[in-house]
């Protein structure tokens, strides 16, 4: 048995819609079945998300206050006022800023942009900047990607005279800023359309009301942003990502040849994967550990030059990045294995001296998909006081509402449900630590703390072509709320397997069904060759892509994970080198059983767990799930009651012998009888002596020999003194089954018959018939 560390939820769609749809959009079973899977239950529904057009964009003037914000800044313009663009150092802010800055300077305005840096100013407006504005004569200022928490910043702004304008999307708090104008998707509640734009995607609204006519060259910055900062990917922001694609694809600007080098990614084949992985992490990683202006200078960049230089920076910040990250990441791990007090807690609380605040949210989210459960990561500041750091959450548990129950001790904080930052004392972290544990205690089930992985379709064989997976490509762009597809090849045989890679760590298979054959490769997977046994079916969930070698397409399955409900038996029969098959097992899960103590005394040195002696039925009441029998049972009773009432997952078997009589057999009667009158015609026997010669003449084994005198004595057949063999006159007549070494040889060759040389199907057909009991 091998289980999955998530729960699978597999979506089983109608049939019967799944046939409609089919026929009346003409799409593939795969392809149909993903839409029903997604909601798509009807045609219009299914044409409504494939056709991503403009009837998803929305008049930017339906947007509360935009009249208002559009008139102001209008009259910055004629009368020739200082502006600025107040970003965030995220890549939404960082996109937002840029499409503020594109459209104003393109209307001739008198603008410049901040971005506070991440570790002096901290998260969205800060006073001293503000007050820095305003001695450089700024007469509005515009906030992109933040502003709906600033509410001491911008009251001191206004009480210096300036105005401000605020576009965000963040979650507004129950008092709003007092802002000359606030342009946000949810505030108030219900007049915008679409409610869950991006940063980007408000900056856009604004700069397409201010053009007069939808800004086209701004469409690569809003995918960008969109993406990047995780919002569902559905409705408006649908459309902004797939025209942003489609402008990526083609765009003459400078900085995206030139991030497209630097990520080794192709521009015709940007996709949201490019973004997500590739564009979106180094945009992010400049403000995480710094400054973020460049980011904003390297997406205003007007040569290739100018890009060249800033890329290189977005690069090495980028690598800064990943290696610090993996470093904290190890230390918050320990932290939490070390700790029982935060291991058991409901939500985790890692917080530690010299951490990097701009990188521990990515922190969180990696603890999060290790422990899974809420986890906040705080960098502390001694000299300050402070604790700041970033917060991931799990379905459930609603991080921005869980928070806000702490304003108390939590001053400064802001976010989303599954997203947050916040800066509070140091005094107050336990504090908060004791309140979300019991706050997540109250409304976490056990059932929502096991990880879950959602698998739109389970699909066989004859379903997958290379047509119908680039259809399926066609069904995106895919994110946030419409995530990729996952598929599901359910209970399939394995017709081959081995290890790939320098490090033999990634796996190569063949998957097999009624319908066909699939390659399937495992990346980071290849321990599984020491799991999967290939008698037993097998579900594997993962992607299906296409793979394209010398000009020849065929389909490919990209293994995510794996699970058998079988149980599995590995066969290790006849292996010599113990330290070799030894080296296979999962030692730290398996238990050792022996049932002669002789083979513990043999294996004692070379395995180095305990092992099990099993000599009767409450010896082995303490096993788990996954067992290595090391030798022949003495009582074979006992190894069949063992299997009936424990039902394990796992089963190695060893089967070790220091003396296997399965080839020499069971002598016949004939040998019996013939060597009984050979010692009946000689007063004494020299058995020593001669049993090689008479082994030479009869054609037994010199240990047969051995075991038929044995049994003649055993019967009183004959007496042995002297190592002189004689015949008995006249003894009582006995069969030979009567004799402790005929029956014990008897039992041991069934024994090695059933178990030790039985094809593997016999022995696993031999297994199966005593666990179903």
């Amino acid at each position: 048995m091998i289980e999955s560390a998530k729960k699978w939820i597999v979506q089983r769609p109608d049939s019967h819609v799944v046939q409609q749809l089919q026929k009346k959009l003409g799409i593939s079973a795969i392809a149909a079945k993903i839409l029903v899977a997604r909601g798509c239950t009807s045609e219009e529904q299914a044409v409504s998300l494939l056709q991503t057009d403009e009837r998803h964009f929305h008049d930017p003037f339906a947007m509360h206050g935009m009249e208002q914000a559009v008139a102001r800044i209008n009259q910055a313009l004629e009368e020739g006022e200082k502006i600025v663009v107040y970003g965030d150092y995220d890549s939404d802010g960082i996109t937002s800023t840029t499409v503020m800055l594109n459209v104003l300077l393109d209307l001739g305005a008198d603008v410049d942009f901040m971005i506070p840096n991440r570790f002096t100013h901290g998260y969205g407006p800060h006073e001293e900047l503000f007050r820095q504005a305003y001695e450089n004569g700024v007469k509005l200022i515009i906030t992109v990607d933040n502003g709906i928490s600033g509410i001491e910043p911008i009251r001191v702004a206004k009480e210096l005279g300036m105005d401000v304008i605020v576009t965000d999307h963040h979650e507004a708090g129950e008092v709003l800023p007092p802002a000359d104008v606030i342009l946000h998707p949810r505030v108030p509640e219900g007049h915008y359309p679409f409610g869950e734009l991006a940063g980007v995607g408000v900056a856009f609204k604004l700069a397409h009301a201010l053009y007069g006519e939808v800004p086209d060259h701004l469409f690569e910055l809003v995918a960008i942003g969109t993406i990047a900062d995780l919002v569902p990917l559905k409705g408006e922001n649908r459309y902004f990502v797939k025209r942003g694609i489609e402008a990526l694809q083609t765009s003459q600007s400078p900085w995206v040849k030139v991030i497209c080098e630097a990520s080794g990614v192709k521009q015709k084949e940007i996709n949201e994967e490019s973004i997500g992985f590739y564009f979106g992490p180094r945009l992010n990683a400049i403000g995480r550990l710094g400054d973020a202006m460049p980011g904003v200078q390297f997406l205003m960049s007007e040569t290739k030059q100018q890009a060249d230089t800033l890329v290189k920076l977005l690069n090495q910040k980028n690598d800064e990045r990943k290696e610090i990250v993996n470093t904290i990441t190890e230390e918050a791990m320990a932290m939490i294995e070390c700790d029982e007090a935060i291991k058991n807690s409901l939500v985790l609380v890692i917080a530690k001296e010299g951490w990097n605040a701009g990188v521990v949210g990515i922190v969180a989210s990696r603890l999060v998909g290790k422990y899974y459960k809420p986890t906040i990561v705080l960098s502390l500041d001694q000299e300050k006081g402070t604790a700041k750091g970033s917060a991931r959450s799990i379905e459930g548990f609603h991080l921005y509402d869980e928070l806000a129950k702490n304003r108390d001790i939590l001053p400064h904080f802001g976010g989303h449900p599954m997203a947050a930052g916040m800066t509070l004392p140091l005094e107050h972290v336990d504090e908060l630590c004791t309140r979300l544990h019991q706050q997540a205690t109250a409304v976490l089930t056990e059932e929502q703390l096991v990880p879950k992985l959602y698998i739109d379709v389970p699909v066989d064989l004859s379903e997958v072509s290379i047509e119908a997976i680039e259809e399926v490509r066609k069904l995106g762009p895919f994110g946030t709320e419409f995530a990729k597809p996952v598929f599901a090849l359910e209970k399939m045989n394995v017709a081959s397997m081995r290890r790939i890679g320098t490090q033999e760590n990634h796996l190569k298979m063949e998957l097999e069904d009624a319908y066909g054959k699939v390659d399937a490769i495992g990346f980071s997977k290849g321990y599984l060759f020491n799991e999967i046994s290939y008698d037993v079916q097998v579900s594997f969930v993962g992607d299906l892509q296409i793979n394209e070698w010398q000009g020849i397409k065929k389909p490919q399955f990209m293994i995510e994970d794996v699970q058998t409900e079988e149980w599995q038996l590995y066969d290790y029969r006849g292996k010599s080198q113990a330290a070799n098959w030894l080296s296979k097992l999962p030692v730290e899960h398996v238990d050792f059983v022996a049932f002669q103590q002789q083979t513990i005394n043999q294996y004692e040195g070379v395995i180095q767990h305990a092992i099990h002696l099993i000599e009767n039925e409450t010896a082995y009441q303490q096993l788990g799930p996954y067992i290595v029998i090391l030798d022949l049972p003495v009582n074979v009773e006992l190894l069949e009651n063992m299997l009936k009432e424990k039902q394990f997952k796992r089963i190695y078997v060893h089967f070790y012998t220091s003396n296997s009589q399965y080839f020499n057999g069971m002598p016949t009667r004939q040998h019996f009888s013939w060597y009984y009158a050979f010692l009946k015609k000689r007063p004494t026997f020299n058995l020593k002596a001669h049993i090689e010669q008479l082994s030479q003449h009869i054609g037994l084994n010199i240990d047969v020999i051995k075991f038929m005198t044995k049994v003649f004595f055993e019967l009183g057949f004959v007496k042995i003194e002297d190592g002189l063999t004689t015949v008995v006159e006249n003894a009582p007549k006995q069969a030979l089954e009567e004799a402790p070494s005929y029956k014990m040889r008897s039992v041991q060759l069934q024994l090695e018959q059933k178990l030790l040389y039985a094809t593997y199907t016999e022995l696993k057909n031999w297994f199966n018939e005593r666990m179903k009991g």
